[in-house]
């Protein structure tokens, strides 16, 4: 075995010990197939107010510019699918990925762990880790470092497991040995774009950022639009419709990740619960969740908007 499978075993190994789904790995390059896809969805105002995602154009599609000499981008897939969901089926809804602690804090650490035993069993290796909070173009990667593909409503897919997981990665100085790009497995299906209660997936494999439950509901800070009412189909943080209605998502299995397991008393709340929740309340239940994110009054605004649903 050559010098640099062994080193691809051994970071996969690690990989799966440290819990990840999986892990592919791919050459850092530039993406050019991304370049004209990236731009096009920005000149569209796709992104709504996300404007973050116009700044470090050239990083998102070059590694090398986040990371000097970089020369592998290793991909992490992390299950969060629960076991159980909210029971109360007329209670305000949150995304899935929310149920437990903030995933950003989750999987920063077990990518400080990779990087710490890379470097430990392979010596002197630099390079960062990151979680969806840097320039860093997460799905092309994994797609390319053949964890999946990415589907009709711009997710990663894989036929075993879906599409419920995390996405992270490393991008380290050390070659190793790369994976292929797997094939689409979408067919004709049009489950996700017919489902989409704001027909945000505006064609296959584009969707409009600025139309998203997930956008309203989390990335939004002023009032949601006056025009969206009755369109939520009672989401409050996030919103997994596409991903929910998606076949290959029949063969999601339940994480083993103790901190996703979520405050007990969540997956209990009635909708007149959630209708009457205090500042108290909510400090308590997302003490360590992706849910602070849009604070209290956040999700305040979000409960009130799906009242006025109702109306």
């Amino acid at each position: 075995m050559s010098v640099k499978a062994t080193h691809t075993k051994l970071i996969k190994e690690e990989a799966k010990r440290l819990g990840f789904l999986s892990c592919g790995i791919s050459k850092t390059e530039f993406l050019e197939e991304e370049a004209p896809r990236l731009e096009a969805w920005l000149n569209k105002n796709m992104h709504g107010e996300m404007s973050y995602m116009e700044n470090h154009f050239d990083k998102r599609l070059d590694p090398t510019k986040l990371v000097d000499d970089s020369k592998s981008v290793v991909s992490l897939l992390l299950n969060y699918f629960p076991s159980e969901i909210q029971q109360d089926t007329e209670a305000p809804k949150i995304s899935k990925y929310a149920y437990g602690t903030d995933y950003h804090f989750v999987i920063k650490d077990k990518l400080k762990h990779l990087l710490n035993f890379i470097q430990d069993e392979i010596g002197e290796v630099s390079g960062r880790a990151f979680v969806d909070s840097a320039p860093v173009l997460d799905k092309a990667w994994a797609a390319k470092s053949g964890l999946g593909w990415i589907g009709k409503h711009s997710n990663l897919l894989t036929q075993k497991v879906g599409s419920f997981y995390f996405i992270a990665e490393l991008i380290i100085d050390l070659e190793l040995d790369y994976d292929a790009p797997v094939t689409d497995h979408c067919g004709s299906c049009t489950a996700c774009i017919d489902a989409c209660p704001t027909q945000a997936i505006v064609e296959p494999y584009v969707v409009d950022g600025s139309k998203c439950i997930s956008y309203f509901t989390i990335e939004l800070k002023n009032e949601i639009p006056i025009h969206m009412h009755g369109q939520f189909d009672d989401w409050m943080f996030g919103c997994d419709v596409c991903q929910d209605v998606c076949p290959w998502n029949r063969f999601s299995k339940p994480h083993n990740e103790p901190l996703f397991n979520p405050h007990p008393e969540l997956l209990s709340m009635s909708k007149k619960d959630w209708e009457e929740i205090t500042q108290e309340v909510f400090s308590q239940i997302f003490k360590k969740s992706a849910v602070k994110r849009t604070k209290y009054t956040g999700l305040i605004r979000n409960i009130n908007f799906l009242d006025k649903n109702k109306t």
